[in-house]
């Protein structure tokens, strides 16, 4: 491709700078730089929007070929940041975890201020880098699209340092101790961000801080420190969203722990109404287990196992699932292994004989009320006295 371009302009003389430069738009960045053969070549190249592939500064040979970019190639979009291999480190940040700052002190450092030069990111990855420190210089970039930091152990910043990326659509940050920040630091890209995923442990902030985003379709908030309740989410909140994943801090969110049984229907029905509203809100691994939600230890509720005599009797049934059957959807208490069940809360109407779907309910109904024995009856975990009564029953039956 290169070389053909190159012989149809062999009389580049009368071309101009704009013109070459439009022409080598065309090419990716390893022939933008080849065709550098003379001086107008050089200006043309500063000027080219260098096509959307992703520059890996991975090594000392890479960042070099990236400081020779910055002057030559100052229009690059794309740049993906990681380890630059063995004994070799980037330049030292404000606020430095200091150890690591004395351990690596001897080791030959370069310096990643150099990537303010690309004024046009659109895209940057940083991964496994060792960045130890702030670097304001990361978070400035007026035309920044997508923001990917994922496992910068040393790495020090905060969400009120992406005011800095007003174009900013994607954001995904996954195993960063040193992140901190409140949610709603992100309010300032409430008229831009689509997908925000955080994994990391010292945000917080309450989850509808972000309810009013116009264009939020994916939401993560999982292994962070952010609270709400799913209840308080209304029909008019996260007006685009298509996916989410929330917090055990959240009421409502991934292993979140029950503080009573009774808080239980209203969470069941409020998942319920979400998925009516979209029904891929969810991951479809995490429903059938109802999140991995169970009744806490610290609730009143709880009690331990009847281990007396030392005769095995069924776990108490203090976790959640949710039940479908046909297009019918409920949920039940269950054991920790899903072996023994409560009866079925039911959240729709249970469908007619006539429709298409009544056979394939049945069938399912059937296989599930199979798990349904010990529990017969109950709805919600027994009290302490009945479930020692009716393991009381079990023993007796064993032994007649």
């Amino acid at each position: 491709m290169a070389e053909m371009i190159f012989r149809f302009i062999s009389g580049e003389e009368v071309m101009r700078t704009n013109d070459i430069a439009n022409i080598l738009s065309y090419l990716c960045w390893k022939d933008i730089m080849r065709a550098r053969v003379s001086k107008k070549w050089r200006e043309a190249a500063k000027q080219s929007i260098v096509p959307p592939t992703i520059f890996h500064i991975d090594s000392v040979r890479s960042y070099n070929a990236m400081r020779v970019m910055s002057t030559a190639l100052p229009n690059m979009e794309q740049l993906s940041i990681s380890n630059l291999g063995h004994e070799n480190m980037y330049s030292i940040g404000k606020d430095p975890d200091e150890e690591m700052a004395q351990r690596t002190a001897n080791l030959p450092s370069h310096d990643i201020n150099i990537i303010s030069s690309f004024r046009k990111l659109r895209v940057m990855h940083m991964c496994n880098a060792l960045l130890n420190g702030s670097f304001p210089v990361l978070f400035n970039f007026q035309l920044l699209e997508k923001l990917s930091v994922q496992f910068c152990n040393y790495l020090t910043f905060d969400l009120d340092m992406l005011k800095g990326l007003p174009s900013l659509r994607e954001l995904d940050c996954f195993g960063n101790p040193r992140l901190t920040g409140d949610l709603s630091s992100l309010r300032v890209l409430k008229g831009t961000l689509e997908s925000v995923i955080i994994r990391c442990r010292d945000i917080c902030g309450n989850l509808m801080d972000l309810a009013d985003f116009p264009h939020m379709e994916e939401l993560d908030l999982r292994c962070s420190s952010v609270t709400g309740d799913i209840r308080h989410i209304s029909e008019h909140d996260f007006p685009a969203l298509e996916s989410l994943a929330l917090p055990r801090t959240v009421c409502g969110g991934t292993y979140y722990l029950c503080q009573c049984i009774s808080e239980l229907p209203s969470l069941m029905h409020t998942i319920h109404l979400l998925l009516q509203h979209i029904p891929t809100l969810f991951e479809k691994d995490r429903l059938p287990r109802a999140f991995g939600w169970s009744l806490s230890k610290q609730s009143p509720d709880w009690y331990a196992r009847d281990c007396r005599n030392g005769n095995p009797t069924p776990m108490p049934p203090f976790r959640l699932q949710l039940i479908q059957a046909g297009k019918r959807r409920g949920w039940s208490w269950c054991t920790f292994y899903g072996d023994h069940l409560c009866e079925i809360n039911w959240l729709d109407p249970e469908p007619s004989r006539e429709s298409s779907d009544y056979e394939t309910y049945v069938e399912d109904l059937q296989r599930i009320e199979q798990h349904i024995s010990f529990y017969r009856g109950f709805h919600e975990p027994p009290t302490e006295m009945e479930y020692r009564r009716l393991c009381d029953g079990l023993k007796q039956r064993q032994r007649d």
